[in-house]
């Protein structure tokens, strides 16, 4: 409700940020995430149905892709609960930051929810004894500046144009074609190569991490008219990607 909250969501010319797509994975009505407190994996079901015989599977990458850990485990989930499926453990040998990566799987082995995590062995100290309401304020920052040094990352993207009058949805597929992980790839819809930006523009998913040889299929939807005539242009970057164009 703060307006200050709002623009972290979407600015003022109504593009999503981050903070966006962070939310709307928030509140997936079945969805996987982990504790910060506890170093739990949690499955949280905001609907009034069961769902039997699903799995979660939580893996623990160095900043190099290095697996240093896996684990399957079956979970019934209950309607409208919250339950811990496992616990990340300690774990030697762990860059200072590392990636943690959670998917939720149906009893067919569909995809139902999955989420990414970029966490630090150098954790967060809170001072709590210090008066600042209502703020916490830190001792200690977790340390993520390892995230600088990660090596650039190649990604292709295709997309085939739909007319479904009065809009236009682009279907988009991205591809990560290099060795090394894609992170916080960021989706945009130009008005033709080197053209303007469009907004606003309904992304089903956008800031999303590949990893080697992965690919997202992910659509957008936005009023044809923006186009202005020009044909679409659909231009990727990310945190360790170059535009596109």
């Amino acid at each position: 409700a703060w307006p200050s909250i709002v623009w972290h969501l979407y600015d003022w010319y109504l593009r999503p940020g981050g903070g966006y797509f962070g939310t709307k994975k928030a509140n997936e009505p079945l969805h996987v995430q982990y504790s910060y407190d506890d170093g739990s994996v949690v499955v949280v079901n905001s609907l009034y149905r069961d769902f039997p015989d699903y799995s979660v599977t939580a893996k623990v990458y160095n900043l190099d892709l290095t697996e240093k850990f896996s684990q399957t485990a079956g979970i019934d989930i209950a309607e409208d609960s919250s339950t811990r499926v496992l616990y990340l453990p300690q774990i030697d040998g762990l860059s200072k930051t590392y990636f943690v990566r959670l998917r939720l799987n149906s009893p067919a082995g569909d995809l139902v929810s999955s989420n990414f995590y970029w966490l630090s062995t150098q954790p967060d100290v809170f001072d709590w004894e210090a008066n600042d309401y209502p703020y916490a304020q830190l001792k200690t920052y977790a340390d993520l500046t390892d995230l600088e040094k990660m090596p650039p990352a190649k990604v292709t993207v295709t997309w085939i144009s739909e007319q479904a009058d009065p809009d236009q949805v682009e279907h988009v597929v991205v591809r990560n074609s290099s060795s090394q992980l894609a992170f916080f790839v960021h989706l945009t819809v130009l008005k033709g190569p080197g053209g303007g930006d469009i907004a606003p523009v309904y992304w089903d998913d956008n800031y999303f991490e590949l990893l080697p040889g992965e690919q997202r299929d992910v659509t957008a939807a936005y009023p044809r008219k923006l186009l202005g005539g020009a044909q679409s242009y659909i231009q990727v970057d990310g945190w360790n990607l170059s535009p596109s164009n």
